[in-house]
């Protein structure tokens, strides 16, 4: 189970299922995380400036943007490309989420284990790589 140590930590969950969506944000929120939601790419870099949030955790199937540009788009951006990623799929697995040379911080296959999610963003806004 993640330690409250990382606390207050600003997390944005962009997913386009609602139900993980809310499940995600309930969970991290239960856990003392800031937590803001998205369910479609359009304006994620305006949420991202609004917002600031310490971690990403990103869907790479999206119904309006495929994830992994999202994340090139992110780390080709100086002011955005230090914000941790960690990428979520039901269809990709951490074999085949590579797509160009940007790679997210860790990566979790749907459905995932809670106690494996909080751990994986503690690990990763503690500066760890799982990838």
């Amino acid at each position: 189970m993640a330690k409250r140590s990382t606390a207050f930590k600003n997390i944005l969950v962009i997913e386009d299922n609602h139900a993980i969506l809310d499940v995600i944000t309930l969970i991290l929120q239960s856990e003392a995380y800031k937590v803001n939601g998205l369910s479609k790419s359009a304006d994620f870099m305006n949420h991202i400036d609004a917002f600031k949030p310490d971690l990403l955790i990103l869907d790479i199937m999206l119904p309006d943007a495929d994830g992994r540009m999202l994340l090139q788009q992110l780390r080709q951006n100086e002011s955005t490309m230090h914000i941790p990623v960690l990428m979520i799929s039901a269809r990709y697995t951490q074999e085949n989420i590579q797509h160009g040379e940007f790679k997210p911080n860790g990566f979790l296959a749907k459905p995932f284990d809670i106690d494996e999610l909080l751990d994986r963003i503690e690990g990763i806004l503690a500066g760890k790589n799982y990838l």
